[in-house]
Formats: C-alpha cells, structure tokens, sequence
C-alpha cells in the first residue's frame, strides 16, 4: 500500500484534520440522540431486543448487533434505538452505518447535516487508528464521505464547498488508510482541476484500479487512451483496463465504459488489441475475490 503521510506524521495530521472538522453547523447535532426519544436509547434497544430494560444489561457492542439485526431484517425504524446507543457510546461501526442511513435516507429522512456529524464523530475520534484494524474501512469510509460533503458544501449550513479541504480529506484517507474510493476521489480532483495533473490523476487512479475499485478502472483506462499519454505500454495499459472495466460495468455506466472501451479498441493496432486482451484476462482470473467483493459492497 503506497503511503505519502509518514509514520511519524500520522498523529500530527490526524489532529489538523480534526481540529478541521470541529465546525460550528447551523443546526447542531453534537448530541444528536438526546432529544429523540421520551426513553433511554439504551432502554428502548434493549426493549426491542426482548432484553431487560436497564442500561448497564447492554453493550455498545450488543446494541449494534442488534441494531444489525433489525437492519437487516427490513425493520430500520426499529434499528435506530440501538444504533444510536451504540453511537452514543462511541462505537464507530455504529455512528458510520447511522451517517450513511442519514446521507442516503436508507430508512430514516434524508439529513445531511446529522450524516455529517455522525461521520465527523467517527474521523474524530479515530483517524490515527491502525490502517490494518476491523474498523479501518469503515473509518476511511467515513473520510471520504466528509471529503464528498465539502466538495459539495451542504444547503443551510456552515458546510461550504471547500476544495481544499476536500483534497485533504482524500489525502490523509487515500494515504494512510489506502482506501479504494479516496485514491480514486483523489485521482479525479487532479483532472478536474484548472491546473490538472494527468500524471498525479493517474497515480491515484491506478492504486484504486488494482484494488477492484470500477470507476477508477474505466477513468484510467480513458486517461491512458486520451492521447496525453504517449507510447504502446500506456496505449495497452489503457484499452486493458477499459476491457476489464466493459466487463464487469452493469447498468448506467456500462453505456459510456464500452463507447469509451470501443473508442480505445478502434485507434489501437492489432497487436495492442491482442496484447490488452490478454491483460485483462490475467488480471480478471487473478482478482476474481476483488472483483467479487466490490460487487457486493
């Protein structure tokens, strides 16, 4: 895993990003569970689970499997007393799965600002954690999804679009976590960009491609096809990774990843066309897990 924030500067910007993302919202939500509800959280979880109702009989750890459980079984309004003690409590896995329910409106109204805090809470209180540890996907996750609000900004908010703050975001959870969406979030700031760094693009886009990662397959694919790149490797390297990003694309973006594919196979010669062939077949046989995995993510 490629790394560019050294071990001995991890702490250190961990804290900057973190003092970062202690703003002041319009609506706070630092304490987003208090007022929800007339009964505990810990009592309405342990309600539901058929447990006994006092606090101390319940973990934070218990309160997310429940939680999961009720999740899982389609019954989310019943899932959130649990998520929310287990979050109240600071179990990461807890305030992330709250955040991308808020954010995507999985269950509950849609919020951005209670999905922001919950992932804010996360980063927090976590970003100098192992990059090998359980939970680091879910922290970086929570990264990213901080990075893609500030590219944005949130309506009526102190959350304004904030590039910067975004590259920042990406940075620290592309570098020290590798995280798949960050390199790739990361890759594409660098072409959208006035001053654009196709090289820079390029970097990141290819580590988020050799984890599996499809958009960076196909936006790689497309940079290296382009004609900013020059010389038959990257010519192959380019139609190689459409190839592999044409066959596992499924709805919307097959449409444009096989027009870009085809347009790539055309301007090839015969011998790059065979030789990126082969290429993707090597790499779909060898990461078939990846592959696997990122179609159930």
């Amino acid at each position: 895993m490629m790394r560019i924030v050294g071990s001995g500067l991890v702490c250190a910007v961990a804290r900057t990003l973190v003092a970062a993302l202690a703003v002041t919202l319009v609506a706070p939500v630092a304490a987003p569970v208090a007022a929800l509800a007339q009964e505990t959280a810990a009592e309405a979880a342990a309600r539901l689970s058929g447990a006994a109702p006092a606090s101390q009989d319940l973990s934070p750890g218990e309160a997310l499997r429940v939680g999961a459980q009720f999740y899982y079984a389609g019954e989310k309004e019943r899932a959130l007393d649990s998520l929310r003690f287990a979050a109240e409590q600071g179990h990461p896995l807890a305030a992330w799965k709250l955040g991308r329910m808020y954010s995507r409106g999985d269950g509950v109204q849609e919020d951005d600002i209670k999905a922001f805090e919950y992932f804010r809470q996360v980063a927090s209180k976590y970003a100098d954690d192992s990059p090998t540890s359980p939970r680091a996907p879910f922290i970086a996750s929570a990264f990213v999804e901080l990075g893609s609000y500030y590219l944005t900004g949130i309506n009526n908010s102190a959350i304004q679009p904030n590039v910067a703050r975004a590259r920042e975001i990406f940075t620290y959870a592309a570098s020290y976590f590798g995280d798949a969406d960050a390199q790739f979030h990361l890759g594409m700031l660098y072409l959208d960009e006035q001053e654009r760094d196709p090289h820079m693009a390029a970097r990141w886009l290819k580590l988020a491609a050799q984890k599996g990662h499809l958009m960076a397959q196909a936006r790689l694919g497309e940079l290296l096809s382009n004609g900013e790149f020059r010389g038959v490797e990257n010519r192959t390297d380019g139609l190689m990774w459409l190839t592999v990003a044409q066959r596992r694309a499924q709805g919307a973006d097959a449409l444009w990843i096989g027009e870009a594919q085809e347009r790539s196979f055309g301007l090839a010669s015969e011998k790059v066309r065979r030789r990126a062939a082969a290429m993707a077949d090597s790499w779909l046989a060898k990461n078939g897990t990846l592959v696997a995995g990122a179609a159930t993510d």
